[in-house]
């Protein structure tokens, strides 16, 4: 974000959300201390009134034209409060807190007033060119927000239904039954009457109810999955959808091994938005090496998990498909020769080495078209 006045013309601004209160401190450019106030969590109009007061008295203080720059911690309320403030007028900056440069004291203390302070010292700083000291985050619009809810939705539901075939096997194995299907249904519905436990008996009529509530349960998920599903394709499919760059996923669908649910993520989660090089991309999702050098130590700690968690279970999924569908490919060939003989340990390291390569040529093929080498196309 470029900011077109001088930082000495800038009224810093800082809330700490909470469910119940706002705490808002307001720091004029002058080196006086911040003024602190609470608001009622979502009473925006009483927020806005603070700000317009204080750059008021500011500007009397000052006798200048002043601006007002606000900022919060991404969190619990997202980014709702950002684009209001914003279409109010008010230029707002959301940092992630895991960002702030923090002392490594021992105890420190810490409410949020002494926080909503510290943040607009924080802000000033960041404004004046010092990026180390926070990272702001990207507001996202509306639809681009609203597009990662059909395939986490989906990823819940499919959880869900795991946890509920996973406790009905749980409970027929307590008492010697054993399925080995990965899905149960309707079929399992009428095999209740003829089950007969591992020491000859009938099934105990609370453990049998309990069973059919998890079968019903289990086929409304199913059946929530489906529409989920239906969701999606209308979104892909329908000229009218808000789903953002549904070109992107077309052409994502277009590679072997990459189906429509891959894609979905991948353009929501990941591809909606612009990334500078390569390193910026496997860095927002997470695979970027976090190596540990400093004196004599010197050991690589793997990869930082910053991203989102979606995308990166997606890119190592995709990874081990892509071995299978794309095995003539230029990664899927580097892949094995590099990994294919170290055993079970090295090959899962090397499918999330292989995860971090396949991003970038997914990157590349979705923003300029260029086939990953030795990869094929769908018919």
């Amino acid at each position: 974000m470029t900011i077109s006045f001088a930082v000495n013309d800038v009224c810093c601004v800082a809330l700490e959300l909470s469910k119940s209160t706002w705490v808002c401190a307001f720091a004029p450019p002058e080196n006086g201390r911040a003024s602190v106030h609470r608001v009622s969590a979502g009473d925006v109009d009483r927020l806005v009134s603070i700000l317009e007061t204080g750059r008021a008295r500011a500007m009397r203080d000052a006798s200048r034209s002043l601006e007002i720059v606000l900022c919060y911690e991404v969190g619990y309320d997202g980014f709702w409060l950002a684009r209001l403030l914003m279409a109010r007028g008010i230029r707002t900056i959301v940092f992630d807190p895991a960002s702030f440069l923090k002392p490594r004291r021992g105890r420190l203390a810490k409410t949020d007033r002494l926080d909503a302070e510290e943040m607009t010292r924080i802000l000033r700083t960041w404004l004046s060119g010092d990026r180390a000291v926070a990272t702001a985050v990207r507001i996202p619009t509306v639809e681009e927000e609203d597009a990662k809810r059909i395939e986490r939705e989906r990823k819940n539901l499919v959880e869900e239904r795991t946890r509920i075939v996973g406790r009905i096997k749980g409970l027929l194995a307590l008492h010697g039954i054993w399925l080995s299907s990965k899905r149960i249904g309707k079929r399992l519905q009428g095999r209740l009457d003829k089950m007969m436990t591992g020491d000859g008996r009938r099934l105990p009529p609370f453990l049998r109810r309990d069973i059919e509530r998890m079968i019903r349960h289990y086929e409304f998920i199913c059946d929530q999955i489906a529409e989920v599903e239906a969701d999606r394709k209308a979104a892909l499919t329908d000229e009218t959808s808000s789903f953002p760059h549904r070109d992107k996923v077309r052409r994502l669908t277009t590679l072997g091994s990459v189906g429509e649910t891959t894609a979905t993520v991948l353009v929501a989660e990941v591809f909606h938005r612009s990334f500078e090089t390569r390193r910026h991309l496997a860095s927002f999702i997470g695979l970027a090496p976090s190596p540990y050098a400093s004196g004599e130590a010197s050991r690589d700690r793997g990869i930082n998990k910053a991203g989102t968690k979606l995308a990166r279970q997606t890119l190592v999924e995709l990874a081990w498909f892509w071995l299978r569908y794309q095995p003539n490919s230029k990664l899927a060939l580097w892949w094995h020769e590099r990994f294919g003989g170290q055993g079970m340990r090295g090959r899962k390291v090397g499918i999330v080495a292989l995860a971090r390569k396949l991003v970038i040529a997914l990157w590349r093929f979705v923003e300029q078209g260029v086939v990953p080498e030795g990869a094929t196309l769908k018919a």
